[in-house]
């Protein structure tokens, strides 16, 4: 059993967290130039010569490096819902593939749930991020990507990864070799390359970069800033330091990344500047400065992924304190992140069968399911934090509502949206497009739900010592799984459908090209007294036009922060 910590051991790790986060936006701000062309021709170097043969094979097109990510993206939506699936389904049948057995395989629903979330979280949703931003980050700098060729080879490699991560959830040690490690340092290495080719993209810019632009940007070097916190803190072998990475990985890989590309694309898709650009920092600040608490009570995930022995979580009371506290503040973000998204999607006109906002409904889903499963995820934390553990029995259900209902929608969103302007063509059906959202929304939603009330069920009695299978928990199990199916389906329609798309599908004759002035408005209705503060804060500038215009009692108009067309 661990020691009892008589350190802050919280206050210790994010104090180093938030040095060098501030370290890297002041070097990324102003200290990237002192570099000069040497440094800049280096990282070009490795980025596309260093590939050596594997640099010509590729054309390096503009946009084709966003294009394979998404692409790839989808196919994991397909694989992660599948091994989903199956996980839900081994948990009230679990000899459904005992016929593998034969083959020496012996399928659980825990491996299947542990490979789903791998797949999921590194390969859909990680994929949909990564190609996302490559598009984003250079149409806010108004510059081209800096190496499309490193941004399509390191695509094939990342996919590389999540395969051997999914093959370590299954088994982890194969000889001497640790699978899940090895699929770690892959990653690693082209999360490397992407934060360089990223960084270098912005260093050929003398554009201010959007805010959506910077919560991208700490998306990307936060996961690693995380990690190394937490290493030169000393906290990586106590329970608490595991905790900890784990839930400030999540917090800016997952959660910063998702809401950047979820707001541009909001933007974009509605034609609607971003409501607050003030919020939109709060999200920033938010997310650095908290503690996220979305995810898994038990942080396995990152201890296999760095490598490290599961220690046992036991905290001080002044550790239990800025843990709750810091958590509780995170809800602040969420909100902040919710709202601007929900705001900037006003309008009557949005989720109609219109091809330039196909990602919308999914966007539109996500951002309704932060606040729930935020509060949600916060009350499993704090129990566990506590150490009363009467919430663990609900933890990886919650963790897979937030996979499926949060943070898949949203970047998924994002990508549809995305995906027109770097392939020159929409996806093949509107209305196939509309099914695949309401299958997927609606599959994962009600199916999870039921699965959760399941699981409260199982608690319950095991609290009331009473032993035996429970005759309405297996079967509302077995109904979630059913009605989870309808995801595994969605996938396999927005999968065909965009890739139909690519080929068949209509091509985009559109001259609209989202930039840093998505986020700024040409003109402001003024329809009663206001401030400047708050006109700035819609994303005005000094160019903008302030219209004097009279109330009106038509839905929306005296929300709505540029003129009608």
């Amino acid at each position: 059993m661990s020691e009892v910590l008589i350190m802050d051991t919280i206050l210790s790790v994010l104090a180093v967290f938030w040095v060098l986060i501030i370290v890297s936006y002041l070097l990324m701000e102003k200290g990237l130039g002192i570099f000069g062309q040497v440094t800049r021709g280096l990282t070009m170097f490795l980025l596309e010569k260093a590939l050596g043969p594997g640099s010509d094979l590729v054309e390096g097109r503009k946009g084709s490096g966003s294009m394979v990510w998404l692409i790839q993206g989808v196919l994991w939506l397909f694989i992660s819902s599948t091994l989903t699936f199956i996980g839900l389904w081994l948990a009230h049948d679990p000899v459904a593939l005992h016929s593998l057995e034969a083959w020496g395989y012996h399928p659980v629903s825990s491996e299947f749930f542990y490979g789903g979330k791998f797949a999921a979280l590194f390969g859909c949703v990680g994929m949909f991020i990564i190609g996302t931003g490559l598009h984003i980050l250079p149409n806010l700098l108004e510059v081209n990507l800096a190496s499309e060729k490193n941004a399509v080879l390191t695509s094939f490699a990342w996919t590389l990864s999540v395969i051997i991560l999914v093959i370590g959830s299954q088994n982890n040690e194969i000889g001497p070799v640790n699978v899940i490690l090895l699929g770690t340092g892959l990653n690693l290495v082209v999360t490397i390359a992407i934060i360089a080719n990223q960084l270098l993209t912005k260093a050929s810019s003398t554009v201010e970069l959007a805010t959506p632009g910077w919560l991208i940007i700490f998306g990307l070097i936060g996961n690693p800033i995380a990690v190394i916190s937490v290493f030169l803190s000393g906290e990586y072998d106590s329970g608490l330091g595991q905790w900890l990475v784990y839930h400030l990985s999540g917090a800016t890989f997952f959660f910063s990344s998702i809401a950047g590309i979820s707001l541009y694309s909001a933007s974009f898709g509605s034609g609607n500047p971003l409501w607050s650009r003030t919020v939109a920092g709060v999200v920033i600040l938010g997310t650095i400065f908290t503690i996220n608490p979305f995810g898994n009570s038990d942080p396995s995930m990152a201890i296999d992924m760095l490598g490290l022995t599961s220690a046992e979580l036991i905290l001080s009371h002044q550790d239990n304190v800025a843990g709750s506290f810091l958590m509780a503040l995170a809800i602040i973000p969420i909100i902040a992140l919710s709202s601007n998204i929900l705001i900037t999607l006003r309008g009557t006109d949005i989720f109609v069968e219109n091809p330039d906002s196909a990602g919308i409904p999914e966007i539109n889903f996500g951002a309704w399911m932060l606040l729930p499963l935020g509060v949600a995820s916060l009350f499993i934390q704090t129990d566990t934090l506590s150490g009363t553990n009467e919430l663990v029995g609900i933890s990886n259900i919650v963790h897979l509502m937030v996979i499926w209902t949060i943070l898949i929608p949203l970047s998924m969103g994002a990508a549809i949206q995305v995906l027109p302007s770097v392939s020159g063509r929409y996806p093949l059906s509107q209305n196939r497009a509309r099914l695949a959202f309401w299958m997927i929304s609606a599959g994962a939603l009600f199916g999870l739900v039921l699965t959760m009330m399941s699981d409260i069920a199982d608690v319950v009695l095991i609290e009331a010592s009473i032993e035996g299978q429970n005759a309405l928990s297996h079967t509302l199990r077995k109904a979630g799984s059913v009605i989870f199916y309808g995801t595994v389906l969605g996938s396999i329609f927005h999968s065909t459908n965009l890739f139909s798309g690519l080929y068949r599908g209509s091509k985009v004759s559109s001259t609209k090209s989202p930039s840093e002035t998505t986020f700024t408005i040409d003109s402001f209705p003024l329809t009663s007294t206001t401030t400047i503060r708050k006109i700035l804060a819609t994303g005005a500038v000094l160019d903008t036009k302030i219209v004097p215009t009279f109330e009106s009692n038509e839905r929306g108009n005296p929300t709505s922060l540029h003129e009608e067309e």
